[in-house]
């Protein structure tokens, strides 16, 4: 089944010479399963190598459309791509519906169980200007 050579697990069974429960049962014991895997994992490091150089020949290609998507495979691989989506820098002032309080001061108990309302508005009171330079000089 790794190979490609059985496509089924029925044509695998009759040609490890097993029934079809019998090699069911197996496939499902952890070190066979675990051969498998292993078996599979160097299938695919054959095959990724194999497609690696088909990568390669392809940027050679006397198609242009083939050689970039080619070369704009091998750029992404080596972590060299365009952006995917335009930046477009919206700045939409959201604010919080709720903020948690998580400090570890108590709270006096009321009639509200403790909660206190917490205003989206944060109210500063003006600067006065030559309030600040009367006291600095």
């Amino acid at each position: 089944m790794v190979t490609g050579q059985c496509k089924t697990i029925q044509s695998a069974a009759e040609k490890a010479g097993l029934s079809r429960e019998h090699f069911t049962r197996e496939l499902s014991k952890p070190h066979i399963a675990e051969h498998l895997r292993q078996k599979v994992l160097r299938s695919l490091a054959i095959a990724a190598a194999r497609a690696g150089a088909v990568k390669g020949e392809l940027l050679d290609s006397d198609n242009e459309m083939v050689r970039d998507r080619s070369s704009s495979f091998v750029l992404a691989l080596a972590g060299i791509a365009p952006a995917t989506s335009p930046g477009v820098a919206i700045n939409v002032e959201i604010k919080a519906g709720y903020v948690i309080d998580l400090t570890d001061d108590p709270r006096q108990p009321g009639a509200d169980g403790g909660m206190r309302i917490v205003s989206p508005i944060v109210y500063s009171p003006p600067i006065d200007a030559d309030a600040d330079r009367d006291s600095a000089e």
